[in-house]
């Protein structure tokens, strides 16, 4: 039973969106080199006289409407997925095979309906047939191949380096809205793995590493369609964090932790299975100012200082204290716009921090059934 069914609506949403960006980006790339080849050889004197402008511009949309169609919906998912999945090489052999297969597709959609309409006759006709089948075996298919083949490197470089750095980081990377640091009000929730010296002990260091490399990747989806971005991986622990406005939106921080135990819950015979151990994990959330800002000169990243992540990782820590999986600090939980009914939430009441004069007052959090 899904816990949120918003999620399963947001993960569609979030499939559908990227798909639409890759279409429409497509489709102007298309139409831009049309223009471009059509300048050219309007400009040496090349262009033949039977060339029709609107049928030609027709096929290239409809190139870039099905390319992007078919990338965004099915292929880029998948070549994603194998770059995930298997050793680089093998992924890139599927990936070419992949975009091949699709090439032929969009070709045979495009040169059709160009070839049937300058014969003037219908997309079935055996001479239409011939026709774009020998189109197959000219320079115009190689060049446009190639040409294509790049675009499609070049769509899944951007999403690889998306997934590094986190949805919406690399526009703000590409933004420079980081490079001076600047103050700004964001959410972090540090989670960690319980009893994971245990853990590591009993099962060995490689499938320990293995074990975290799976945890990792099963908690993904639930931070990626809350509108969270994972900060940090720190050994056993992960840093996740939300612009302020994302983290509180319809409660995606409560929502993204529950989603993770459900998501972790559901695979736990795999889990048992394969390792004899099970990655239960507790949480601290809390939210406050940070300076944001780019970092380092061989390898650049956005990084985050500030009392706020200090907080943050000391409430996570004090779970085992109220044997609880779930910590957030009173000052997150009212900024929260509301809390849906099945959020049951407990006062733990003020507690001392460590390193810390003040006492802070935490909350955990039941689903009710």
């Amino acid at each position: 039973m899904q816990f949120f069914p918003f999620l399963n609506h947001f993960r569609r949403r979030y499939y559908i969106r990227r798909a639409i960006y890759i279409a429409l980006s497509w489709t102007l790339v298309s139409i831009v080199l049309f223009f471009y080849e059509y300048s050219v050889l309007e400009s040496s004197g090349n262009l033949s006289t039977s060339f029709d402008f609107t049928s030609n511009l027709t096929a290239t949309a409809i190139v870039g409407i099905t390319a992007g169609l078919l990338g965004g919906l099915f292929t880029i998912n998948l070549m994603e997925g194998w770059l995930r999945r298997y050793p680089f090489f093998q992924a890139l052999l599927y990936i070419f095979l992949a975009y091949t297969a699709t090439a032929i597709i969009v070709t045979l959609c495009s040169i059709s309906y160009l070839r049937a309409t300058e014969m003037n006759l219908p997309i079935y006709n055996l001479t239409v047939i011939k026709e774009v089948f020998a189109f197959f075996g000219t320079f115009f298919f190689l060049r446009n191949y190639l040409i294509w083949l790049l675009i499609v490197i070049f769509t899944l470089i951007i999403l690889m380096v998306n997934d590094k750095y986190g949805p919406g980081v690399l526009r703000d990377f590409l933004l420079g809205k980081y490079f001076h640091p600047k103050k700004e009000e964001r959410i972090f929730m540090f989670i960690d793995v319980r009893s994971a010296t245990t853990i590591a002990e009993e099962i060995g260091e490689e499938r320990y590493f293995n074990f975290l490399k799976d945890f990792f990747k099963d908690i993904t989806p639930a931070i990626i369609y809350t509108r969270g971005e994972v900060y940090q991986y720190v050994g056993d622990e992960v840093v996740v964090t939300w612009k302020l406005k994302n983290g509180l939106y319809k409660i995606n921080v409560l929502r993204c932790y529950f989603e993770m135990k459900r998501l972790i819950r559901k695979r736990k015979k795999k889990y048992l299975k394969k390792y004899g151990a099970y990655p239960d994990f507790k949480v601290g959330a809390h939210y406050g100012q940070v300076m944001t800002g780019e970092v380092g000169i061989l390898k650049r990243e956005i990084a985050f200082s500030g009392d706020t992540l200090n907080t943050a990782s000391r409430i996570q820590a004090l779970c085992n204290d109220h044997n609880v999986d779930i910590l957030l600090s009173k000052k997150l939980v009212e900024a929260f716009p509301y809390l849906p009914y099945r959020f049951q939430q407990e006062n733990i009441g003020r507690v001392d921090l460590k390193g810390k004069t003040e006492t802070l007052e935490l909350i955990t959090f039941t689903l009710s059934s």
